[in-house]
């Protein structure tokens, strides 16, 4: 997949590594010059400019990307570049402050499809926003290990299965267990997976695309 990163400062410089490192092409929006000479040093095609000006973002070719993420640490940039990328097709994903008012929270959330909040999330949750669907992340424990919940679909192969019966690779665990509006919590070796249910999972990121196969079918 192809993705469009508008800022290169903490979150947007991990979440550009990780998609980088899974494979998917990434394209960085970034006006500042010592950031972007870092992006670049990283291997990123960098486009200099501001982000929240559709001319600058053109240049990042939005019409050939799955999604766009403003990532900056300034919504107004972050909205209008997710605005701007919608009307070329794009997902959009934009970055919010937890301390801003639930009025601005449900003004941006209207018109996006994604709101993240780095501080909780990090560049784990930023990824999995732009790559959307519903394996969550949650955070990282550490550069190597991820937290993320996975909603089981009515066509995984794994409903029906008990939890210590799923064979997932070495590096990923399933630790926690939810049912509809139940609290997750550590599952008993025999609970059965349903459709519908929550299930939360430690993973080396080097096995997330296996582990989704595994639960999702994908």
């Amino acid at each position: 997949m192809r993705f469009v990163i508008v800022g290169y400062g903490r979150v947007g410089a991990r979440t550009a590594r990780i998609l980088s490192e899974e494979g998917h092409e990434v394209v960085l929006v970034e006006n500042n010059r010592d950031k972007v000479e870092r992006a670049r040093k990283a291997g990123f095609d960098v486009v200099e400019g501001d982000g929240s000006n559709e001319s600058v973002l053109q240049k990042a070719d939005l019409g050939s990307a799955d999604a766009v993420g403003g990532l900056t640490g300034d919504p107004n940039i972050n909205f209008a570049a997710c605005m701007i990328g919608k009307e070329h097709g794009c997902r959009s994903v934009l970055r919010i402050d937890e301390d801003y008012r639930k009025e601005i929270y449900e003004q941006y959330a209207e018109d996006v499809d994604e709101i993240i909040y780095p501080e909780r999330l990090g560049a784990a949750g930023a990824k999995t926003a732009l790559l959307g669907g519903n394996f969550n992340a949650i955070g990282e424990l550490t550069e190597r290990l991820q937290l993320s919940t996975v909603a089981i679909p009515d066509d995984s192969p794994v409903v029906g299965q008990r939890v210590n019966d799923i064979d997932l690779p070495q590096t990923a665990r399933i630790y926690a267990h939810g049912r509809g509006r139940e609290p997750m919590t550590i599952p008993l070796p025999g609970t059965k997976v349903e459709a519908g249910d929550q299930v939360a999972i430690i993973v080396e990121r080097d096995s997330i695309e296996d582990v989704r196969a595994t639960l999702l079918g994908e």
